[in-house]
């Protein structure tokens, strides 16, 4: 395939990704709602609110949890504590950044990253129903977030990264903006090793969160080259045939007596 080529089908996916999610956030917010609130959009019962304890979502606002397409709840593993300043990957309606914000604290921060104006229009919202004063909402690419260097201390994401054309940028982006020491938590839809490109394709689509899925060697890879130590991929339910939601967890190094462990916050 040529460059152009490969680059017309990369801007292609993402459009289709943009566009699904664009959707589903205009079906929260205008209303396309059952008896008791917003009609959820999830996929699946592999996908969405349900994989959020009941007392987890019975304080948020429903458009919150009616608009949550993920493939887990990494907010549960990534272990989050008073103080520290979180990055959701591919946050969407803001479920994971409102809990984050929670657990954080006044005196941490819980920023959310998207592309997709429609969804970060529903985000605002339920901020602002949420009454949280500690959340930041930013447009952007995973790709190429939108913030400086070694100024986070947890990155989570939830059924995103396997959305980009673009892992090894993503992966990159991720280890450029932890601090030393910072860590991702997320959750990811990963394939067995013994799948080929061909079968994860046949197993679904992009925006089902399955053609793009990296299988677990190429996920630890991808990580490693980015420079994560500490790398541990568990999965916890199958999704399709050979592709599994799996919680990923990895570490940035801690700085060298050479490079400051901080930067200001």
């Amino acid at each position: 395939m040529s460059e152009t080529n490969e680059l017309r089908e990369t801007n292609e996916l993402r459009e289709t990704v943009r566009r699904r999610y664009a959707a589903a956030a205009v079906q929260v917010a205008e209303g396309n709602t059952g008896c008791c609130g917003p009609e959820a959009v999830e996929i699946d019962d592999t996908f969405g609110g349900a994989l959020y304890a009941p007392d987890q979502r019975d304080d948020l606002p429903v458009e919150a949890v009616a608009a949550s397409l993920g493939c887990g709840n990494p907010t549960a593993v990534a272990e989050l504590h008073e103080g520290e300043h979180v990055l959701d990957l591919g946050s969407g309606g803001g479920i994971d950044v409102l809990l984050s914000a929670r657990r954080v604290g006044p005196t941490g921060k819980a920023y959310g990253l998207d592309m997709t104006e429609e969804m970060l229009a529903l985000a605002l919202a339920n901020k602002e129903k949420a009454g949280a004063t500690n959340i930041e909402f930013l447009k952007g690419a995973i790709e190429a977030v939108p913030l400086p260097a070694n100024t986070i201390d947890v990155i989570i994401s939830n059924c995103v990264i396997n959305l980009s054309t673009d892992k090894p940028a993503v992966f990159s982006e991720a280890f450029r903006v932890l601090r030393p020491g910072g860590r991702i938590g997320v959750s990811d839809v990963v394939a067995e090793d013994r799948l080929s490109h061909e079968q994860r394709a046949e197993r679904g689509d992009y925006v089902g969160c399955i053609a793009g899925a990296l299988s677990f060697t190429e996920y630890r890879q991808g990580l490693e080259a980015a420079g994560f130590t500490s790398i541990d991929i568990t999965p916890t339910h199958q999704v399709a045939d050979g592709m599994h939601s799996a919680v990923v967890r990895a570490t940035k190094p801690a700085a060298t007596a050479a490079e400051p462990a901080t930067s200001p916050r």
